[in-house]
């Protein structure tokens, strides 16, 4: 621990990173994943990873707090003797207490003079203590860009003249409750939240080229819970939101309108599930599984239907889902401002079709993110379901603390947002 290295930046300035062990604890709805890796010679391998299902979260919430510790206690147990390391820090994604964007400005009159990294430390206290809002607790800020005098989008004022100086800040807040329980869970299993972001944040540094951040681009993790969409402008994040409505209610509505188990919708959804309906050919007929029938072996057990009925119940559900998406994108702006780039990942991006789907309700160019992958990651989980996962690993080994602290701290050297952007573009582990 405390060795440092230099990651290769695609011809940006190298940054010296705190080197050692980093553990990730990613908490969704259906399933939990701990993963721990550790720095090595501006590498990253990972030592150990481990799922387990999840119990007593919905929706990205805890809804029982015994399930939920037993759970997240099963998943790091696992991982720490696969990587044959004890942890006790853990970088957490967070989903829950419905998240919402805040943005501040912050100003300083500094009278001509040279800015200084005092007077960044400064202005970025002052804009972060603006980033509030009552019943709300801030989890992540950072600048989106600076003001030197008029001459706004400046990336890093140090060194330059100015009357005066200002900072645009954005930060992501959620429920205090909801978040109070989410660490409390987690601190009964002996682990301290060292780090805390918002899941679509973390699934972003892990598919996001810098060219899509720089230019502008929305993503959308689908989980199994919970929609979550990131927005960004400019290598920063602007905007971010969590819809509450995911791959089990998909589940929910096959086993509803075929009275079937849970268990045999979900197999259902994904051998033969497509997000839409004019895309599917022929009349296959699918068995299925009743409920309460299990085990039997009359007709009566098993049922007929054309697959295009399943299309239709999860088509209907996927309008819904990218409707909401693309309500909450107009009532900020972001549906036209941010361009027309879209990166779907998450579980839920996996049927058949929903590429297609979301391009024509969001009138976007979409591409499917699968995240980058390291040395000792198994298959099984480098797919887009783990994006947010792999993204708090990435997090906690190439982000400074300081830039994304939400409170005051030590910000005496302020980091470049722009050189932020390049570290954890595509390629930097390669």
């Amino acid at each position: 621990m405390g060795e440092t290295f230099r990651l290769r930046t695609n011809g940006a300035k190298p940054v010296a990173v705190r080197g050692g062990l980093v553990a990730a604890l990613d908490i969704g709805s259906s399933k939990i994943a701990c993963l721990i890796g550790r720095n090595e010679m501006g590498s990253l391998n990972v030592l150990g990873a481990s799922l387990h299902e999840s119990q007593g979260i919905r929706s990205g919430a805890v809804v029982s707090l015994d399930l939920a510790e037993e759970s997240i206690r099963q998943t790091v147990e696992t991982a720490e003797q696969l990587a044959d390391q004890r942890i006790q820090d853990v970088i957490v994604s967070v989903q829950c207490g419905q998240p919402r964007s805040i943005s501040a400005l912050a100003e300083l009159e500094i009278g001509g003079a040279l800015v200084s990294d005092a007077h960044l430390r400064e202005l970025l206290v002052q804009g972060k203590a603006a980033c509030r809002e009552e019943g709300f607790e801030t989890i992540q800020a950072s600048p989106t860009g600076y003001i030197v005098d008029t001459m706004r989008g400046v990336d890093d004022p140090r060194g330059m003249f100015c009357d005066r100086l200002g900072v645009n800040i954005h930060a992501v807040a959620v429920k205090a409750g909801s978040l109070h329980n989410l660490r409390f869970a987690v601190e009964r299993c002996h682990l301290n939240i060292a780090r805390q972001i918002c899941a679509p944040y973390a699934s972003a540094l892990s598919t996001l080229t810098a060219d899509e951040m720089a230019l502008g681009c929305t993503l959308i993790d689908m989980g199994a819970g919970t929609t979550s969409i990131a927005v960004f402008m400019e290598g920063a994040l602007v905007h971010a939101d969590v819809v509450a409505l995911g791959g089990q209610h998909i589940t929910s509505d096959i086993a509803r309108m075929l009275s079937t188990p849970l268990v045999a919708a979900e197999r259902l959804k994904s051998l033969y599930g497509s997000a839409l309906g004019d895309l599917e050919v022929g009349t296959d007929l699918i068995d299925v599984p009743q409920m309460g029938e299990e085990g039997s072996e009359s007709n009566q057990s098993v049922q007929r239907i054309r697959r295009s009925l399943l299309t239709r119940i999860i088509q209907s559900r996927m309008e819904e889902i990218f409707g909401e998406v693309h309500e909450r994108l107009k009532k900020t702006g972001f549906d036209v401002s941010a361009g027309r780039r879209l990166v779907l990942t998450g579980g839920g991006c996996q049927l058949a079709s929903v590429r297609e789907l979301a391009g024509r309700i969001l009138n976007k160019q979409v591409r499917l993110g699968r995240p980058q992958t390291f040395p000792g990651l198994a298959a099984a989980i480098a797919g887009p379901g783990y994006a947010s996962a792999l993204g708090l690993l990435i997090f906690g080994a190439t982000i400074p603390a300081e830039m994304h602290a939400p409170v005051t701290g030590n910000l005496a050297e302020p980091t470049r947002r722009s050189g932020v952007a390049r570290w954890f573009s595509g390629g930097l582990f390669s």
